[in-house]
């Protein structure tokens, strides 16, 4: 079996939630079938875009936000930097206009009632968190890919070699907590001091330290985000927020 480490920032990601196979893999695979579609030349083309969800993307899509995810992901904005606060009125926004803004830049008639489609009774045989964005262009060309959303915020488009992360020669390899104690053992090296010397070979320690602060002052945005917001929690189920502080 080959091995294929991954780094801290495979694991943690920042992006918006609440799931990171729900909703922010399937806003990256909006992101990727725009990609595609300005890598083709035939983005301004477009005059309409139908998104199927299958399987639990279709089940659960709705209280996950997987709808909302691949609206935004459509528009040509990012999960990492996109301001939460302004998800609901973009959103609002679309619905009752009908209109899109395809990678920010061109707007086409678009009905999330009747464009987004929950196929909750199909599933592809690939991964059950399945998407497929269509989009019909003015020559009368139709475009279709389908994107799985695996888990961890990562996606595949279908056909392609899943690929967790950028392959690199890690000097302490592991695959399970034997490994890793085996490494603390013989090198002397605590746990997080192995994981700092493995990261480099992705980047240099500055950079790991400087992307693993922006994560946790992320966390801690978004704890107080909570304990000072009140209403409903979204995804459907009336779940009410209270302040805690």
């Amino acid at each position: 079996m080959s091995y294929e480490p991954i780094s801290v920032f495979d694991i943690f990601k920042i992006g918006v939630g609440p799931s990171s196979s729900h909703t922010l893999g399937p806003w990256r695979a909006a992101q990727k079938f725009l990609a595609e579609l300005d890598g083709r030349g035939v983005l301004q083309q477009v005059t309409g875009v139908r998104i199927l969800l299958f399987g639990s993307l279709a089940k659960t899509g709705v209280g996950h936000g997987t709808d909302i995810a691949v609206q935004m992901g459509l528009c040509g904005n990012d999960p990492v930097t996109f301001a939460v606060e302004d998800i609901n009125p973009r959103i609002k926004d679309i619905a009752d206009m009908k209109l899109l803004l395809l990678a920010g830049r061109h707007e086409i008639s678009f009905d999330p009632r009747e464009d987004i489609v929950f196929l909750v009774t199909e599933t592809l045989p690939f991964h059950s968190n399945a998407l497929q964005f269509q989009a019909q262009l003015s020559t009368g060309e139709n475009i279709a890919s389908t994107y799985y959303s695996i888990g961890g915020g990562f996606v595949v488009k279908e056909g392609e070699i899943t690929k967790a992360g950028q392959k690199a020669q890690v000097p302490f390899p592991v695959n399970d907590a034997r490994d890793l104690l085996q490494w603390c053992i013989k090198t002397g090296m605590t746990i997080h001091e192995l994981v700092m010397e493995n990261e480099q070979a992705w980047r240099s320690e500055i950079a790991t330290r400087e992307g693993v602060q922006r994560i946790w002052r992320v966390m801690l945005e978004s704890v107080y985000r909570g304990c000072h917001t009140e209403g409903f929690l979204p995804g459907g189920l009336n779940v009410k927020e209270e302040q805690l502080l």
